[in-house]
């Protein structure tokens, strides 16, 4: 009777399980070799050692099948371990009655280090009752090779995946479905392009829509993007199977490591997408901003980050925290200034403070321009960390000099206006002339210090022009001279065709001779300081002292001095409030903080380099733009001003300070002015409810208790359009000035303000 060969499987397997009975078929065939020596019948030694001697080879040949085994079973199990190794769900390998061998690192990851135990302790963690689905898996991949099983938890779906390793070997797959909300099958039914990518940047997963767009399946970045490493809310060219083509990119990044990446081929500068539907399904926040400024979409994400969300609003009654108006931001980002610049903005009317790192990119919406801006959490972005606490440290100053201007240029109205009345009514020769001067000056002493504290905090009133850098250092040499005195040479070096920038002329003068009067007491003994102007265009990116310079056109002034230097130790501290490095008394430590803070709020960027001993450079870097503007030209005749005796009309006039108001009702009323006072803006729209009652002009406080004073005059417009209308605030501009520019036939006037400067704001908005 024949019996089929046993198979080389079938002897390893056979060989692996007589293992642990080797050593005494060993001992028993060595015990017969010697017995069979001794016998008497040669017949029955010969047989006895016969016997022997096959135990003994049986013995070596299943030693040697159950060693090869095991060789080859260590070395699968290695090749799975590194194959796993990075795999972003936990994975485990283990033996036939369940006990772990190998986690990989997303395994330690969550469930700690669990060599050795039972895979079935490790997953009672996640689902009830693992022993019997661990069980039944187990029993499947035995006669199929693999096997697996999805299972509703109190985190959601997760999906088991077991395969058999060998003949007693399984590893395991633990994946949390939920995790991966958009990748997997789901993200084949929107036609927006995306992939799933691993840590180590391997690409796990490509939508039908990507596979279509790159032609084929690919396993590294570099075979779809040109332009490496990738920078969410940029553009970046696709290499796709019709050439390359630019498209946005965005990105987010899920628990387990893994990011999903979303191409947005239509937003861009060549148009708007053609999705609808997968722009409002995006878990990217998004907003479509119009060339006006008004936000005319925000999908479902940035409805989530926003909060309450009304279109056809300004994008500024949304976000702020730029140091200057937000549409004037979206304008530059329009003409090309300030695209894809992130900037970091405070999310408006909400309770928790939030704060989004916003980037903006230029489209072509129905052939009109607008821009598309992408959101995101800022706390999330840790490369901004530094650059955040920065801004914390200003903000600080910023509400603490904000709350300082408020009541003290109240107070300082009072004081200034009171003594300008009281000034009408002594000539040079009275004795109390001199003291009342001396009142004023110190009055506007006080106001200036409050200045410098607003304009560290980048929140003093602003007036940028696009001007020519060589006009105005040639209108301020003069004045520089006599500042560096007759020890010190003062040179200035033009590029011959250096571009215009926008700034505030005054307020740039006021830079420049800060960063003059430093160098001059840095060189007691004499020396030379130069300026320098040249155009710079930036072809990549330049990153120092946490700042940015997107690639552009800039114009860049330095002011050079070969004075005492700055030590290095302090150089990090210079543009801090208070902070100096000169002796007691000699200085403020205002100075650099001022020159700091209009230049940021310009748009512009300061630096500092210097070495002891040997002088200090500091470099003012400004956009450049095209054309200077022209000053409006000025009338060939000007109407004769009309007299104190002529001016006529009635003043309404609303403020809550009661000096503040007594002092400008006398004032307004010394002029021939009807005034009428109320002391908020509740009481002003009950006296407007007069139909009889005829106003020319609104003075109003802009922050009042109850209704402010934008409020209360877009409520009086509606019946009195034709109104003019003055604010006046002890805060800066800016809080207005988005308002403002809805409110038509507005002026500004801050605080302190003196008589002179009240009535003649009166007046011109009278006549």
């Amino acid at each position: 009777m024949s019996h089929p060969a046993l198979s080389p499987s079938a002897l390893t397997r056979s060989a692996v399980g007589l293992s642990p009975r080797a050593p005494w078929l060993a001992v028993v065939g060595l015990g017969l070799l010697p017995l069979a020596s001794i016998l008497p019948d040669m017949m029955s030694g010969a047989l006895l050692g016969s016997v022997g001697g096959a135990f003994v080879a049986m013995a070596s040949l299943i030693r040697l099948l159950a060693a090869r085994h095991a060789r080859r079973q260590a070395s699968v199990s290695d090749q799975i371990a590194a194959f796993v190794a990075h795999d972003a769900s936990p994975s485990f390998t283990t033996d036939a009655e369940g006990t772990i061998g190998y986690q990989n690192r997303a395994a330690e990851d969550r469930f700690g280090n669990r060599a050795g135990g039972p895979l079935a302790r490790v997953l009672s963690e996640v689902f009830a009752n693992p022993a019997a689905v661990l069980a039944r898996m187990q029993n499947k991949a035995a006669l199929a090779g693999a096997a697996r099983e999805d299972m509703v938890t109190r985190r959601g779906h997760v999906r088991l995946a077991v395969h058999q390793m060998g003949q007693d070997g399984y590893l395991w797959r633990l994946e949390d479905m939920a995790e991966r909300a958009i990748g997997g099958r789901g993200a084949d039914t929107i036609s927006l392009p995306m992939l799933t990518v691993s840590r180590n940047e391997t690409v796990l997963f490509m939508n039908e829509a990507l596979r279509r767009l790159v032609g084929e399946r690919v396993r590294t970045l570099d075979r779809i993007f040109a332009d490496l490493p990738l920078r969410p809310g940029e553009e970046h060219e696709v290499l796709t199977t019709e050439g390359p083509m630019r498209a946005l990119v965005a990105s987010v990044e899920n628990p387990a490591g893994r990011r999903e990446i979303f191409l947005l081929p239509g937003i861009s500068a060549q148009g708007r997408d053609n999705g609808p539907r997968d722009f409002e399904a995006l878990p990217i926040a998004l907003l479509r901003v119009s060339g006006t400024g008004l936000l005319t979409e925000a999908n479902r994400s940035a409805r989530a980050l926003l909060g309450k969300v009304t279109l056809g609003v300004p994008l500024s009654d949304m976000l702020e925290g730029l140091g200057r108006p937000v549409q004037e931001w979206l304008g530059d980002a329009l003409a090309g200034r300030a695209e894809r610049r992130p900037e970091v903005l405070r999310v408006r009317h909400l309770e928790a403070e939030t704060y989004v790192h916003v980037t903006l990119t230029r489209v072509l919406d129905e052939g009109r321009p607008g821009l598309v801006a992408v959101l995101s959490d800022a706390t999330q972005l840790k490369t901004l960390e530094a650059q955040f606490v920065q801004s914390q440290k200003m903000q600080a100053i910023g509400q603490l000099a904000g709350g300082i201007a408020h009541d003290f240029n109240n107070l300082l109205t009072a004081i200034s206006g009171h003594c300008d009345l009281l000034l009408l009514r002594h000539d040079k020769g009275d004795p109390d002339y001199a003291d009342l001067v001396q009142i004023n000056q110190n009055a506007n002493r006080a106001a200036s210090l409050v200045g410098q504290l607003l304009a560290y905090s980048r929140k003093q009133t602003m007036n940028p022009k696009v001007i020519d850098l060589r006009d105005t250092m040639s209108d301020l040499t003069h004045l520089l001279n006599r500042l560096v005195g007759e020890k010190i040479e003062l040179s200035l070096r033009h590029d011959p065709a250096l571009r215009p920038i926008r700034a505030d002329k005054r307020q740039l003068e006021q830079v420049i001779m800060n960063l003059v009067v430093n160098a001059r007491d840095a060189m007691r003994g004499g020396g030379e300081i130069r300026i320098e102007t040249e155009n710079l265009h930036l072809a990549e990116a330049l990153v120092r002292d946490r700042a940015t310079l997107v690639p552009g056109d800039y114009v860049v002034v330095r002011v050079i001095d070969h004075g005492t230097g700055i030590p290095a130790d302090k150089l990090q501290k210079i543009f801090e409030p208070f902070f100096t490095t000169k002796k007691q008394g000699e200085g403020t430590g205002l100075g650099l903080s001022t020159a700091y803070g209009i230049v940021k709020q310009t748009g512009g960027f300061i630096f500092c380099d210097s070495v002891e001993g040997q002088g200090t450079t500091f470099s003012l870097y400004f956009p450049a733009h095209d054309h200077v503007e022209e000053e409006p030209a000025a009338p060939v005749a000007a109407a004769p001003r009309r007299t104190a005796q002529e001016s006529d009309g009635v003043i309404l006039l609303v403020e809550d300070e009661a000096p503040v108001r007594a002092f400008a009702s006398r004032a307004l009323r010394l002029r021939g002015y009807t005034v009428i006072e109320a002391e908020n803006a509740e009481q002003a729209l009950e006296l407007l409810k007069n139909d009889a009652l005829s106003v020319d002009v609104f003075v109003t406080d802009v922050i009042m208790p109850g209704m402010d004073g934008p409020s209360w005059v877009r409520e009086a417009l509606k019946d009195r359009p034709d109104t003019r209308v003055i604010f006046v605030s002890g805060y800066s501009e800016e809080s207005l000035i988005e308002s403002r520019e809805r409110i038509p036939n507005s002026v500004f006037l801050p605080k302190p303000f003196s008589l002179g400067e009240l009535t003649a704001t009166v007046q011109d908005q009278i006549h």
